[in-house]
């Protein structure tokens, strides 16, 4: 008998040190961030501004504004869980060649932002920097789109406003969902500080949403935006990458067709969606 209350105190032990670990650490787990000094000069080949912000709490988030002339709108690019804008900058070719302005910035922590990051902090200093842009364009030219972590972000900042459209880029069902899938022995309702209800949010956007999934996808399998699209199929248009992965759409020529496609040809219009119903679930071949 003691034996075995000295084996369950131990593994009891163990598991409270596992879930210490994890409830401390998430951040660090989830968010690999590149800081770089506030001296750091950007260096891209076309045009672009350096845009601050400074917000209530004291913290800064700092972005990037590339534009071209006659722009269509603006591209609202809010990235993954990785590196700096000073990387991420080089996905504004894949817009700006389509006749769009693009913006992007770097969250609390990650490059030259700097302030304490919470889910809640992230909301927050996106829907004050959407308001920015809103008072720079008109709303309905402002394309939200999330990829990978913020997937989930633009999803949320879809909810609050009208965009003209949404376009999600890998996204995951809820990062609840998504990390359970590893963690799932934790209970991470009590433990989790990143919920991130991507599949709450986009049943309150009011408008279209394209979602762009690399059908080999590893990291966030296909299946979840499967899920995503099943929430308001009506609204949700779902084009899966077949053959792409997490990080290589970009590689892939069907990739660039939907967004010329999509952003080119189909800004504003709200019956796009039932337009290409009939390319629910295609296989489009890279």
């Amino acid at each position: 008998m003691l034996f075995w209350s000295v084996i369950f105190t131990w593994i009891g032990i163990v598991y409270g040190g596992v879930c210490a670990v994890f409830y401390f650490g998430q951040d660090f787990f989830f968010f690999r961030p590149e800081r770089l000094p506030k001296w750091f000069m950007y260096q891209y080949p076309f045009p672009f501004s350096e845009v601050n912000f400074e917000m209530e709490d004291g913290g800064t988030v700092n972005a990037l504004h590339f534009k071209v002339p006659n722009s269509k709108g603006v591209v609202f690019y809010i990235k993954g869980n990785s590196r700096s804008i000073k990387g991420w900058g080089k996905f504004a070719k894949d817009f700006v060649g389509k006749g769009f302005d693009f913006f992007i910035l770097d969250y609390r922590g990650f490059g030259k932002s700097r302030g304490k990051r919470t889910e809640e902090i992230l909301f927050s200093d996106l829907q004050q920097v959407y308001k920015w842009l809103a008072t720079e364009y008109e709303e309905e030219k402002i394309v939200l789109y999330g990829r990978s972590l913020g997937s989930g972000l633009a999803a949320r900042i879809a909810s609050w406003n009208t965009p003209g459209m949404l376009i999600l880029d890998c996204p995951y069902f809820s990062f609840l969902y998504h990390i359970r899938r590893y963690a799932f022995i934790l209970p991470l309702n009590w433990l989790l500080r990143y919920h991130i209800r991507t599949d709450r949010f986009i049943k309150k956007v009011q408008v279209p949403v394209f979602i762009l999934h690399g059908s080999k996808d590893r990291l966030i399998p296909y299946r979840q935006s499967e899920m995503l699209h099943q929430l308001a199929p009506e609204r949700i248009v779902l084009f899966p990458i077949t053959g792409a992965g997490h990080n290589n759409l970009p590689e892939f020529p069907a990739y660039h067709d939907l967004l010329y496609d999509i952003l080119h040809d189909q800004l504003g219009n709200a019956d796009y969606a039932d337009e290409k119903s009939g390319f629910r679930n295609a296989d489009l071949r890279g």
